[in-house]
């Protein structure tokens, strides 16, 4: 059996497309924005890391403020360390949300930061 044969002038079309898809691929990806699953997953994971930070820091900051004795834990979470500051907000208890279970470790971060901000 046979196989037909291409035209002579399909070689070079043939190289061309290929590295055009090249050339291309590295556009895209270099300037494009293009990016692979793996990579657009870490930025949604990212995103969805901020926005629940942004959400939840205000509602933290006010649970603390309508705490009792709001200048004495200001005082006490400015005295404490600034890494010890998260868990101090942890045991504190602000940051934990009615159902939510743990607080998450940067929405505590995020709180600390903004109480050590905060002036009464």
């Amino acid at each position: 059996m046979k196989m037909p044969s291409l035209p002579a002038n399909t070689e070079p079309f043939v190289w061309g497309a290929v590295c055009g898809a090249i050339v291309i691929s590295i556009i895209g990806f270099g300037w494009g924005g293009w990016v692979t699953g793996g990579t657009a997953e870490q930025l949604a994971v990212a995103r969805a890391d901020e926005a629940i930070v942004a959400s939840l820091v205000p509602v933290c900051v006010a649970q603390f403020q309508k705490g009792p004795k709001v200048q004495a834990s200001l005082a006490a979470l400015k005295a404490t360390e600034t890494w010890h500051q998260a868990e101090f907000v942890e045991k504190g208890g602000w940051a934990s949300v009615p159902g939510g279970g743990e607080p998450n470790r940067l929405v505590l971060s995020g709180c600390a930061d903004a109480l050590g901000k905060l002036v009464l």
